[in-house]
């Protein structure tokens, strides 16, 4: 407190000192000890007593304090500090301050501190477990939407109504879902049409010179009903369905077990070929096993449950063919056309219920392969000469017979 060089202090002014909260007490006294004025008017004019039981007394400069204990028990921080004017003493003022008030408002304070830090930490977590789930729900639906991609599951589209960042990158999982959900059902759709064979070189090769035509040595293999016309006139559609459906089932996995594939289904008939568009060595072997191993499936699947399983006549003729996309703009199919088809087709239709015709062609390159039965040179349909023709009985080969 700096020295006040002014004139004393009129009683008012010290009865104003009395409004501020925690000061117990202000008083001026004159230099003969008597009070001149006090925040209590009934003191003016007495006697100013000396402080007794004072401890810590102490001095900083021109001010001196000291505490002490009322009799009421409140401890009280003296502090007294000398009025001079032109250099000389006038007098001395003192101020009580109470202790106990101001470690009460420190304790409030520390209180109110302690409160505002509770508050602001939990609010603090509040915040961040918010955020924590606001961020980590996203991420774990976008983990296990993934999880079910990869496993080929396409029905777990992301439910994100949100605008940042999180929002765009599950609207575009979610496009990227739905397209793969698309080439999936294209692909195993597509896949029924042309044999995975063909679908696979279509999806790794789309632009590759196989689709524009090529000429390949390959076999083919006709399987047809016969009698199909005549029987058909007796029974229901929905019959007559069951039965064919049963009739190309067979068909289609025996021809994929031997690495042909199933060209087409014509009415009553299958169409099948081995070696296009991916070449086998054994495409001739492979083609006769698979009538062989046919006919055996049809006649285990019982004959009399099924007539037309007891009906079908497969004729197998090999040479060469035109492989490729045959079509238009609007429908494209793959597919093989030449003269070894239409052989192929006519020596099926000399083939009797339950029989496997082969051609020459089928004999010179595979005499030791099958047990044959010659039969009489047959006038087809854009021949000009007979072709021999063989009834193929049974395959020699030691691991081919196994199956049969």
């Amino acid at each position: 407190m700096a020295c006040i060089h002014q004139p004393p202090l009129t009683g008012l002014r010290v009865l104003h000192a009395a409004e501020v909260e925690g000061l117990l007490y202000a008083l001026i006294v004159d230099h003969q000890k008597n009070i001149k004025a006090h925040t209590d008017h009934k003191k003016i004019g007495a006697e100013f007593k000396q402080i007794e039981h004072a401890t810590h007394d102490q001095q900083d400069g021109d001010t001196r304090y000291f505490e002490y204990t009322l009799p009421r028990g409140e401890r009280v921080l003296n502090l007294s500090r000398p009025i001079v004017f032109k250099d000389k003493q006038l007098g001395e003022v003192h101020v009580g301050v109470s202790l106990d008030f101001i470690a009460q408002d420190i304790r409030r304070e520390r209180l109110a501190i302690l409160w505002m830090t509770v508050l602001i930490s939990a609010f603090g977590i509040i915040i961040a477990i918010y955020l924590g789930l606001r961020f980590s729900r996203p991420i774990s639906k976008l983990v296990k939407a993934t999880q079910e991609v990869s496993k080929g599951k396409y029905q777990h589209d992301i439910e994100l109504t949100r605008r940042d960042e999180l929002g765009n990158l599950a609207f575009a999982f979610n496009r990227m879902n739905e397209e793969l959900c698309v080439k999936s059902l294209m692909q195993e759709s597509f896949g029924k049409y042309v044999g995975p064979q063909i679908l696979e070189l279509i999806l790794k090769n789309p632009e590759d010179t196989w689709l524009r035509g090529q000429t390949n040595e390959a076999t083919i293999l006709f399987a047809d009903i016969r009698g199909f016309t005549t029987y058909s006139e007796s029974k229901a559609p929905n019959v007559i369905v069951d039965e064919l459906n049963q009739f190309f089932e067979i068909a289609n996995k025996t021809i994929l077990n031997h690495d042909g594939y199933i060209d087409k289904f014509i009415g009553d008939g299958v169409l099948a070929v081995f070696g296009v568009p991916v070449y086998q060595k054994d495409h001739i072997k492979n083609a006769v096993s698979a009538a062989f191993e046919m006919q055996q499936a049809f006649r285990s699947a019982g004959a009399s449950a099924n007539v037309l399983l007891s009906s079908i006549g497969i004729g197998i003729h090999t040479g060469l063919v035109v492989s490729g996309n045959i079509g238009s703009p609007v429908k494209m199919e793959y597919t093989v056309i030449g003269d070894s088809v239409n052989v192929a087709s006519r020596i099926s239709e000399i083939a009797s219920p339950g029989e496997i015709i082969i051609s020459s062609n089928i004999l010179e390159q595979i005499p030791d392969f099958i047990e044959v039965q010659a039969l009489q040179p047959h006038k087809i349909k854009g021949r000009s000469r007979p072709i021999k023709t063989y009834r193929a009985l049974k395959i020699r080969e030691k691991r081919y017979a196994e199956g049969q």
